[in-house]
Order: structure tokens, then sequence, then C-alpha cells
């Protein structure tokens, strides 16, 4: 039999030779689908350089192929720095437009929402207040039937909703379903809500961290922070008689809470073996895509890392992180911090004001602008302001807190099986692995061997492993190593039913329809989150076409000529079973956008977009 060439070349997917095709036929094939548009990418010359310039237009083409280094091969000779910075991490110069520059002129909230008193602000409001001027400057409707109306009964965003038709009356008021709206008003379908008065409180930095505060006097004179003694009831029947004047002022009688700290056997326990994790995800993981990944069988969810500092002043779109929907019954968050007074205040914040399952210490972010503060991994290296942290945290907290490591930040330097034993002295309830060091990046396999090792050093804390995981016989050989449990990271940004997959056993050879149903659903749940205005569509399209910057490498199973896909082996062009996988397969930016104007309307005349990460495994 003759062997196809994308078997004989390294670190390409090894595709059925009858779906095989050229950039040029791909391109071509799709500009066919859309009349009236030509693609750049199919006119280029097959041997014409394209433009890497990061300034460049995000309709100028896809990213440039780059070829993936193997485990098996040699140290790569030393590429041009300049080159090499370039092409890693983000693309930092990217065009930012926010969602509320596509629209001119916004209508007045008091009258998007028809309160019965006057506008605030009054004459120096921002806002217009004639619903005629702004319905004859307001973009046309996306479509006669709006998600929140058909689901809840009722649209908070009236008139300026881009479904506006299907609740408006002929006099411009916003309709209601009462059979609707009544059962879904009783309940929040959202917990976590930054509350006004809180934010104002931080603001003026009013809020009292009062068990922060004496955990830090512990530090400021010097004492030693071992691990808590275990106390008998005796113990305890002494320190209340011994304690003359309470710790923090109290209204009414004083209870054993107001004196005896909680101990850690005390605290809320939560069973995380043999469960699915989906990482907490930067960007792309926000609380949209969580639900769509827990319909599919994610066990466990956690927020999107959010900075103690930004948390501490209040800032609503930090505090939106940490947003909790109804469906995520076991939840987490991520806190990002290098300093324990900032990172136990956060955290003794956190357990008084918001509803989580657990807390999780962020010590593996890669990236430059938290490393060189010292966070993320920088904590790996920081072993004294570690312990420090952990232990704070610990002694705020009602819920289990839970650390997440890389195997170390050099490449050849691993330094997770020397801290794990001692973060089980320091308290924490679950350890996540990721079994790559800073430096490697996405550039080499992730070391399950290694993973092994240590989850026998972690026990009896459970220690979960992270790394490379796309498909169920990958998360079967993870399983046959001693981890309790595994996280799914880039795995579930490139086919999110993957939690399916895992836990019947299977390859799910989905549909195109279907994979554009997964793509409606999240649609909707963004509308439902971020808005049905102009505003909220356009923050949807944004988070959607991020993801799907992920989508576009999933290959189908009826297509490989090896099953399963290798999550480091980029797909060559190849012609889908129909149109729709060929467009889901692009990696053109262009062509990202055509899916969502298929569920999303039309984007504005000055839009702009190109993808957060570079995504250098595949480029």
């Amino acid at each position: 039999m003759m062997e196809s060439a994308v078997e004989v070349e390294k670190g390409i997917a090894s595709i059925k030779e009858q779906f095989l095709t050229t950039k040029e036929k791909f391109h071509a094939f799709l500009d066919s689908g859309r009349p009236g548009q030509k693609s750049e990418d199919a006119d280029r010359d097959p041997g014409e350089p394209e433009q890497k310039s990061e300034d460049a237009d995000p309709d100028s083409g896809e990213p440039e192929q780059k070829r993936i280094r193997l485990d098996s091969e040699g140290a790569p000779e030393e590429p041009d720095k300049k080159e090499k910075k370039r092409m890693r991490g983000q693309n930092k110069n990217r065009p930012r437009m926010k969602p509320q520059s596509y629209e001119g002129r916004r209508l007045c909230p008091s009258i998007i929402q028809e309160r019965d008193t006057k506008c605030f602000f009054g004459d120096k409001c921002r806002f217009l207040h004639d619903v005629s001027e702004y319905m004859r400057s307001k973009a046309e409707d996306l479509g006669e039937q709006c998600y929140l109306f058909n689901t809840f009964g009722k649209c908070q965003y009236g008139v300026s909703c881009r479904f506006a038709k299907a609740h408006t009356s002929a006099d411009m008021k916003n309709l209601v379903n009462a059979d609707l709206y009544d059962p879904c008003a009783e309940r929040a379908a959202v917990r976590n809500q930054l509350d006004k008065e809180l934010q104002r409180r931080l603001r003026k930095k009013q809020e009292r961290f009062s068990g922060a505060e004496a955990f830090l006097k512990t530090i400021s004179r010097g004492k030693r922070l071992e691990e808590e003694p275990r106390h008998t009831a005796q113990d305890q029947e002494t320190q209340i008689t011994e304690s003359a004047v309470p710790p923090v002022k109290t209204v009414g009688p004083i209870t054993d809470a107001d004196i005896i700290k909680l101990r850690q056997c005390e605290k809320k326990q939560v069973d995380f073996r043999d469960k699915l994790y989906l990482a907490p995800l930067t960007t792309c993981g926000n609380l949209p895509f969580r639900r769509v990944c827990k319909r599919f069988g994610a066990d466990v969810t956690c927020g999107e890392m959010a900075m103690c500092t930004n948390l501490l002043q209040g800032q609503a779109s930090e505090w939106a992180l940490l947003k909790r929907h109804a469906s995520e019954d076991l939840f987490g968050v991520q806190l990002e911090g290098c300093f324990p007074d900032t990172m136990t205040r956060c955290a003794e914040l956190l357990n008084q004001h918001i509803d989580v399952d657990f807390v999780d210490i962020n010590s593996g972010c890669p990236i430059d602008l938290v490393y060189k503060k010292g966070g993320g991994c920088g904590l790996m290296t920081r072993t004294t302001k570690f312990e420090q942290i952990v232990r704070g945290m610990n002694s705020v907290l009602d819920v289990p807190l839970t650390v997440k490591i890389r195997t170390g930040v050099q490449q050849n330097c691993n330094v997770a099986h020397k801290l794990i034993p001692e973060m089980k002295k320091w308290g924490v309830s679950l350890i996540t692995l990721h079994g790559r060091s800073r430096e490697q990046r996405y550039t080499k396999s992730a070391d399950w061997d290694y993973i092994d090792t240590c989850s026998k050093l972690a026990a009896p804390v459970p220690l979960f492993g992270n790394g490379d995981i796309l498909s169920y016989e990958d998360a079967m050989k993870a399983r046959e190593t001693g981890v309790s449990g595994i996280m799914l990271a880039r795995g579930a940004l490139i086919k999110p039913w993957l939690f399916t997959e895992i836990k019947e056993s299977r390859h799910w050879d989905i549909s195109s329809s279907e994979r554009l149903d997964v793509l409606r659903d999240f649609s909707n749940f963004g509308l439902e989150h971020w808005g049905s205005d102009t505003q909220g569509v356009e923050k949807t399209r944004s988070f959607l076409l991020e993801w799907l910057s992920f989508l576009c490498r999933y290959i189908p199973v009826g297509l490989l000529e090896r099953v399963p896909q290798k999550i480091n082996e980029r797909p060559p062009f190849y012609m889908g079973r129909d149109y729709m996988e060929s467009l889901m397969a692009s990696q053109h930016v262009g062509d990202w956008i055509q899916i969502s104007e298929m569920l999303l309307g039309p984007v504005p005349k000055n839009f702009s977009f190109l993808p957060k990460h570079k995504a250098n495994a595949y480029k």
C-alpha cells in the first residue's frame, strides 16, 4: 500500500489519503460556499512566504506553519532571538476593540429597565433618554426569536436587545411571559455577584480582615510556621476560660466560633478522587464554556485565574471571574498572588462573601507578567513565601485549599518532587501537577512518568495529573499511573465532548451539525451571561472566536488514518465530509468570523479580531 505524504512527515496528523488536499484547493472550496468573496490565501503563490507581522490585519491569512520539535529529536539549532521572542506567547499588539465601541449612542439603563424613578444623573447622564432617537441609530435586529425571552419569560435588555422584536410592543414596552418569568425569578442561576456595598468598602479600604491580620502578626514576630497541633476537648475548655478578651469585637453572646479556630479536620471535605477536572483556563474558561463542559460530563470546574490584588480593590471585571452557574455542583476559584498578606486577606474575603467548594492557588502560570513578580511558577522557587501563603490561606478558609504546580521552572531541573512532601505538611487538600516546566511550554510532551513518581510522594493527599490528554485512550494511560484523577485543559478546548468520550470509553465521531449545535449552545449561554444587546453580542462573539482558534485543530475521527489524534500533531489541509466540516477545519480568521455570523449575525463595520494566544504548538 502506498504511504501518504503526511505519514512520512513527523509531527503532522495522519489523515486518510482521499481527504487530503492542498492549501489552494482547500480555500477555493471554502470560497465556493460564499459567493462574492475571494480568499487571499488561495491567490497567494505557494512559494511566497506569508507576512508574520504582529500588527497584521486579522483577515490577512492563517498563522505560519511551524515544524514541531519532537521528543525523539536532538536539540535544534538556536533560532534568532528576536524571531523566537516574537513567535512565543500572546499576540500582545493585537487590535483591542471594546464591545461598547461598536455602538455609537447607548440607551440609559433607567429607560431600558423601565424604572418608575427618573435617572439619578438627570441632564448630566451620558446616555440617551429618548427611545425614538435611539431606535433610529440602533443596528438591525439579528433574529425574530430572543433566547432570553424564550427561556426566562423576560429579557432585561428591553429595546436595546438585538432580538427586541420578539418581546417589545408597538409602543416600545418590554413584554413579560409570566408563566416562564415567575418560576425563574425565584431562583438565581448565577451566584457570587459583587455586592455594591462590598465594592464601596473595598475601594475605600474599609473592609476588615481580622483572621488575616492575626496570622500576619505571627509572621512579623518571627514565629516558626509549624503544623497546627491537635486540640483536645480539655485544651479547648482551657482556651475559653483563659481568654479574658475576645480576639474580635462581637455583638451578642460569645460562642465557640468567636474564640476557637476551625481545625483542618472540621473543614468542609470534598471527594476529588476519580473526578474529571476542567482546568482553570484564562480567557476561554469562561462561565458559558464551563456550562458546555458540564453538559458533556465535567465533574469539577474552576473559574479563571483571578489576581488577588484586583479582587481586594473591588474591580468588577476581576470579580466577574468568580461567578458560578447553578449547574456547577463542584466549583472552585483560582487565585494568583505572590505575597502572604494579600493572598491571606483575599482568601478571607472570598470565604465570607462567595459560595465555592474549594480555593486553588496558581503556582504554575508561566507568563512573564506573573512570573517576574514572583507569582505563578515563581512561587515554586520562593518556598518560604509559598509556605506562608498556604498556611495563611488555610487559617482563614472553611473550604479545602488546593495547589496547581508544574514540574519546575527550568527545562531539565524538576523541583515538584521536593515541594510535594512539604505541601503535605502545609495542609493542602489537593495537588494538581502539569507535566511540563515553565521553559518547555508546549514544545515537548508532558512527562507522565514524573507525574507518577510525584503521585506516590503525595499520598495520601490526592494528586491530579495534567497534560496532553485528547482521547479516552490518553486518559486510560494516565489513570494507569498513581494519580487520583485527571485535569483537562487544551484537550477540552479542542473537543469539549472529550469528557463524554472518557466516561463512555469510546471515540465519538461527532458530526459537523452536532458541533455547530455545541457552538449555538455556547452563543446562547453567552447572550445569557454577557447580554443580548450590542455590547453583549460582540463580547460573546469575541469569546466564541477565541474558542474557535482551538476548535479548528480538531480532526474528525472518521477522517483519521490512525486513531486517536495526538494533541501536538498539526492537522494538514483536508476536505471534510461536508462544507461545514471543512469550514470548521480552517485556521483562517475570516472563516471563524463566518461561523460566528451564522450564530450571532453579521459583524459590525469596524470589527477586528486577532486571537489572544499564538498557540505555538501548531504554528
